[in-house]
């Protein structure tokens, strides 16, 4: 589409179909209209009571996005997209809301929980959105590397942490990626209760269709390419040290 003409979107069913996560981007800029076009869609997302507990950072500045891209294990896709913007957990406004009537925010695990959820509903809306319009969107797990750090670049208040990162930009056509399969159906989706019968030959399954999947790539796999990589990657606790720091930065897990 052109960003100087009408904004045109495709279905909401089309682009959740369609979506494969884009790590690489032309050198067109994202206009500002149309960016806080979709940053104020995403704002209607759905939030618990109406609390609000997120915050976005728009990150346009080079160096701060590669400081980010850094912090994300040099994920390069961080620093060369032309927005990246932070998903962030905030019980900051609620703190400062109830001092507005001097009272104080009973901080526990269900506001920490409510907050996470929050950002994480804004930010799945952003990217249905900016996919919608023709963008290509990543979404980063790894700004939880380094919370502390990130929170304070992007200067972030006491009772807020960044939650994910979502990289934003015009995909390079010739850099688009094939759709990875998905688990098989009838292994997530289930009926008035949970069905566990059969899983180990759903997981096998699956198994096999990502193990095509890359063989078509030429990426050499393992046969167990879904279940060999979690038992590999969840074997050990993974960023044992969240639980500390996020609590200095004003969450509560308690």
């Amino acid at each position: 589409m052109s960003q100087a003409g009408t904004i045109t979107s495709k279905s909401t069913l089309d682009t959740l179909n369609n979506h494969v996560s884009i790590r690489r981007y032309t050198n067109q800029d994202i206009d500002q209209s149309l960016l806080e076009a979709l940053l104020n869609a995403a704002r209607r997302s759905p939030t618990s009571s109406n609390m609000q507990t997120y915050s976005l950072v728009v990150v346009r500045d080079p160096e701060k996005k590669a400081k980010l891209a850094e912090y994300a294990n040099n994920q390069r896709q961080v620093a060369e997209c032309p927005v990246f913007v932070a998903l962030v957990a905030d019980t900051f406004r609620i703190q400062a809301a109830a001092e507005l009537h001097g009272s104080s925010v009973a901080q526990n695990l269900e506001n920490s929980l409510t907050s996470i959820i929050d950002a994480a509903l804004v930010g799945m809306s952003l990217s249905t959105a900016a996919e919608s319009v023709g963008l290509g969107t990543v979404m980063i797990g790894a700004m939880r590397n380094h919370p502390a750090e990130v929170a304070e670049l992007l200067n972030l208040p006491h009772g807020a942490f960044v939650v994910y990162g979502l990289c934003l930009g015009w995909p390079d056509e010739e850099q688009i990626p094939p759709q990875k399969p998905r688990l098989p159906a009838d292994a997530v989706i289930h009926y008035e209760s949970y069905d566990d019968g059969d899983m180990v030959a759903k997981l096998q399954q699956h198994d096999d269709e990502l193990a095509a999947h890359y063989e078509s790539l030429g990426r050499n796999q393992h046969s167990a390419a879904w279940t060999g990589v979690v038992a590999d990657k969840y074997s050990n606790p993974r960023r044992p040290f969240l639980r500390e720091v996020l609590t200095k930065l004003g969450m509560n897990f308690e």
